[in-house]
């Protein structure tokens, strides 16, 4: 099992982060399927202002590159990425369309 971390913001706004948490209290079932079809076993996402930590625990099947490849060709999942952009806005540092970044692991006890 393997762990990746993830930020994005979310827009400055008490209204659309409301939204946004209701949102993810009844998640639509194809973007859970898609979710464990892709080799999450784990997903959580933690919140502090409209800063958002995602953490995922994946099996050696994940890969960044076939999420993508199958996301792209889900018509729910491109449905549900347009509806949370209404919600989330780029990190000042992320590539061009890039929502959720990478981050770095640098300690671990």
């Amino acid at each position: 099992m393997k762990r990746h971390c993830l930020t994005v913001d979310l827009k400055n706004d008490a209204t659309l982060i409301a939204e946004y948490e209701l949102h993810h209290e009844k998640i639509w079932p194809e973007i859970k399927q898609g979710i464990r079809n892709a080799g999450i076993e784990s997903m959580e996402i933690y919140r502090v202002e409209n800063r958002l930590f995602m953490v995922m625990e994946v099996n050696d099947d994940f890969s960044f590159e076939k999420k993508q490849a199958a996301d792209n060709t889900d018509v729910k999942v491109q449905e549900w990425e347009a509806l949370m952009w209404n919600y989330q806005q780029a990190l000042p540092f992320a590539k061009p369309g890039e929502k959720w970044v990478l981050m770095k692991k640098i300690f671990q006890l």
